[in-house]
């Protein structure tokens, strides 16, 4: 093979049905992985780390064979990965695709940092208002009104 064919990418193979979690932050994939308990599914997981991206540097990308994501996974998807887009696979095409929206509201996703917080010292749901504000993302607890910036955030 000389330098005219030497093949310059590969393939991850392609999966029939599922879910392909794209334009993840880099640094964010094990993240995703770890929050959306992918290590413990018995269906393919496949994963790329650190891919060259025109739009973001370097991105992630995950495939999910035979998964599709319920609202509440969306969500969390969203708060840890906001760039991220969902591409729905059924039989090998694009079915859908559409990016993560970062939620106004969240309830029982994120545990509230503060130890003395009623929802971490009874059997209360965790709720939170999510704030926005210039690309910093936050969470103020509905009970105790602290606020949990994103990396404090502690799925449950």
């Amino acid at each position: 093979m000389d330098n005219k064919e030497t093949r310059k990418e590969l393939q991850v193979s392609a999966i029939e049905n599922g879910t392909v979690i794209d334009h993840i932050p880099a640094q964010s994939v094990f993240q995703v992985i770890k929050i959306l308990n992918l290590n413990e599914t018995e269906n393919m997981v496949l994963f790329g780390n650190n891919l060259d991206s025109r739009k973001y540097g370097k991105k992630g990308i995950i495939k999910v064979s035979n998964k599709f994501f319920k609202s509440e996974e969306i969500n969390k998807i969203a708060l840890v990965a906001p760039s991220a887009t969902l591409i729905i696979i059924k039989n090998y095409k694009v079915a859908e695709k559409s990016n993560v929206e970062i939620p106004d509201y969240t309830e029982k996703i994120v545990k509230c940092f503060n130890p003395n917080c009623i929802t971490n010292n009874e059997d209360i749901i965790t709720k939170f208002d999510v704030i926005k504000d210039e690309d910093v993302l936050k969470l103020r607890c509905l009970y105790c009104e602290k606020t949990t910036s994103k990396e404090d955030m502690v799925f449950v």
